[in-house]
């Protein structure tokens, strides 16, 4: 058992990292692109947008994250035809906000949605052109994270892999052929990713052009316990998309309060360490994803050693990844302030001194993180939505108070709200009796 549930472990960790490309490659190598191509302040315009696209990302959680665990604990307990109700009913909720979304922010209220997020008018016209396009094709990145999810959870991760590296690769390719050879500017960087994933999202639908088995997932339009099912799968994704919320405010609030106390440098070198994030998120994402799938499946047969087996592996996976990319970060931190397209100066040395912080900083973010992920296996609900809500919150005040009496050590904000984090986590975790035992659960 052991064997085949560590081949089970890699196979799903590695789909998922490839998956997780689907939502941080992207980014970065507009990052990347945009600043050789067009300039530093548009590497600052992207990620002043990124709280739009947390925002979609925090959609998806909360209906896929949720579902693909439901689906999950429903298979493992060999009932096929919930697994397929729920699948169909997340699918539909999906188009449905997407849809909102779509029309509200990037048809109706484009450019307030912009001037929320940007405050200097020298970065606002190019903030406002990657929004609205990102904003429009929001669809196709709630639709490709999702199947993505699902497919993985119906036994498919290989299609899932080769799905995301397509994605990504058409995404690359039409970067450059649209704000280079088409002249969009960086709206061509935001529309190519829109195309990647859309090419993506096809390639996951040929999971059911296959002929059909009687595990396989398929749509199921009944309507017996709809609304039942609507509130089982957002209850079930609420903490993880209550962290994804709070990162939103964190982002608003922490390029608001960096822009304002360290100027254009300042937001530049934030924007670098934010796409360094994606890079840990990359392997973050993977290990909570494949947490998510072989742990809620091991959570719905009983199966505890084959829970705790899974535990240990992904803790010890995320160990190794975030050393080496925190010896990475340290040593050749000139190297990745310039690939964004950095020459001046002051830039550069904010950039340098601002990622050896962040990259420390990253390493207790990401253990609390996959910690969050073991609270929710093990159904204590409670300290799943006391993290989701301090991951991102308790940082805000933390920057707020070095801004405004310690603006030279602001960068290590993160670090100490993290700290904090740790420290309280602890505490409630002793004070509440919380033990690491399978429940008996109604899910």
């Amino acid at each position: 058992m052991e064997q085949n549930l560590n081949k089970q472990f890699y196979n799903y960790l590695w789909a998922y990292i490839l998956v997780a490309l689907s939502g941080c490659l992207g980014n970065v190598v507009d990052g990347i692109i945009v600043g050789n191509l067009i300039s530093a302040d548009g590497v600052s315009a992207i990620n002043l947008s990124k709280p739009v696209n947390q925002f979609i990302y925090t959609l998806q959680l909360l209906i896929n994250a949720g579902a693909g665990m439901l689906v999950a604990y429903a298979q493992g307990k060999n009932d096929i035809g919930e697994a397929k109700r729920l699948f169909t009913r997340a699918f539909m909720l999906s188009m449905g906000l997407g849809l909102l979304l779509a029309v509200f922010g990037g048809i109706l209220f484009p450019s307030a949605t912009a001037r929320l997020l940007c405050n200097n008018e020298e970065i606002l016209p190019l903030a406002s052109e990657y929004m609205q396009i990102l904003l429009l094709g929001n669809m196709a990145f709630i639709l490709m994270w999702g199947l993505s999810t699902m497919v993985g959870v119906d036994g498919s991760p290989k299609l899932v892999s080769l799905a995301v590296i397509i994605d990504n690769a058409v995404n690359l390719c039409l970067d450059i052929v649209f704000i280079q050879w088409f002249g969009w500017g960086i709206a061509g960087s935001s529309a190519a990713t829109v195309v990647g994933h859309i090419v993506g999202i096809a390639i996951l639908l040929s999971h059911w052009w296959k002929p059909k088995t009687p595990s396989r997932l398929s749509l199921d339009f009944s309507t017996r316990g709809l609304l039942s099912s609507w509130k089982r799968i957002l209850s079930q994704g609420a903490p993880l998309a209550i962290a994804s919320i709070s990162l939103t405010l964190l982002m608003l609030s922490a390029n608001t309060i960096v822009l304002g106390t360290l100027g254009r440098a300042g937001i530049f070198a934030f924007a670098v360490c934010m796409n360094l994030l994606q890079v840990y998120n990359l392997f973050l994402s993977g290990t909570c994803q494949t947490l998510q799938s072989l742990g809620a499946i091991q959570v719905g047969k009983g199966n505890g050693e084959g829970l705790r087996l899974v535990l240990r592996k992904a803790f010890r996976f995320i160990t190794v990844a975030m050393v080496a990319l925190c010896l990475f970060v340290w040593i050749w931190p000139t190297a990745i302030v310039q690939l964004f397209g950095a020459s001046d100066q002051a830039f550069i040395s904010e950039g340098n001194h601002a990622l050896r912080i962040f990259a420390l900083s990253f390493i207790p973010f990401c253990y609390i993180y996959v910690l969050m992920i073991v609270y929710k296996l093990y159904h204590h609900h409670h300290m799943a939505l006391f993290i989701s809500f301090a991951l991102s919150l308790t940082v805000i005040p933390v920057l707020w108070v070095m801004a405004r009496w310690m603006p030279q050590y602001l960068w290590y904000s993160y670090l100490i709200a993290y700290l904090i984090e740790v420290i309280a986590i602890f505490i409630l975790h002793r004070s509440s009796h919380v033990t690491f035992e399978l429940q008996k659960s109604k899910l």
